[in-house]
């Protein structure tokens, strides 16, 4: 009797995963192709993508944050093709010939659905809930930055010095100047929503 219901218990967990993954997979791939994902913030655009993927690591653990990460890569592939504009390059074998191109579309997004959880975990352990958020919320957006960036400057540093209209030797300058405050932007915007909204999901789910 006991093992069924502990069957049971384990298949209904499974099924509420699930369903909480698909959702954030849906809001990720919303974000990801429709303009809801970037908001215009003078001569800025504020990305958006990343945030479900670091709130569902926290929330769902580092394998289903890795899985939302590959579906936030996946809609940066997809809309790379769809839609492609000069930093298509960077994310499409198919545009750039170089499968390195997947390096660069995916392996920071995975990550990002790795990196808030252990953060969190740590954080939590030394610092009230609310800090150990706002310093998920900034590291996960960071990661995904920095690593794009990273990845792009060892893969296609050429390629990236054409798209900036510099030279190679000024690239790193040129990536501060065109990147750097949207890079703050998100991160501050990402430490205030992963906040609140995992707060709020904390005290729905009963998680903290």
């Amino acid at each position: 009797m006991n093992n069924f219901i502990t069957t049971k218990d384990m298949k209904r967990r499974t099924a509420n995963n699930l369903v909480k993954l698909s959702l954030f997979s849906s809001i990720i791939f919303i974000l990801g192709t429709t303009p809801i994902g970037f908001i215009p913030f003078g001569a800025f655009k504020i990305v958006l993508i990343h945030i479900p993927v670091i709130i569902g690591s926290i929330i769902l653990g580092p394998k289903n944050g890795a899985f939302l990460g590959f579906v936030f890569g996946l809609t940066s592939f997809i809309m790379s093709n769809l839609q492609p504009v000069a930093t298509s390059y960077f994310f499409s074998p198919l545009i750039s010939g170089n499968l390195l191109s997947l390096v660069v579309c995916f392996v920071p997004r995975i990550l990002v659905g790795i990196v808030p959880y252990y953060v969190f975990t740590l954080c939590k352990k030394h610092i009230n809930i609310g800090f150990s958020l706002v310093i998920s919320g900034i590291l996960g957006s960071l990661t995904n930055t920095f690593l794009v960036l990273s990845f792009i400057y060892l893969f296609f540093a050429q390629k990236y010095a054409e798209v900036l209209g510099t030279n190679i030797d000024n690239l790193i300058y040129a990536i501060f100047a065109s990147v750097g405050i949207n890079a703050i932007l998100e991160a501050l915007l990402s430490a205030i929503l992963v906040l609140n909204i995992c707060k709020a999901l904390f005290k729905i789910l009963k998680f903290v």
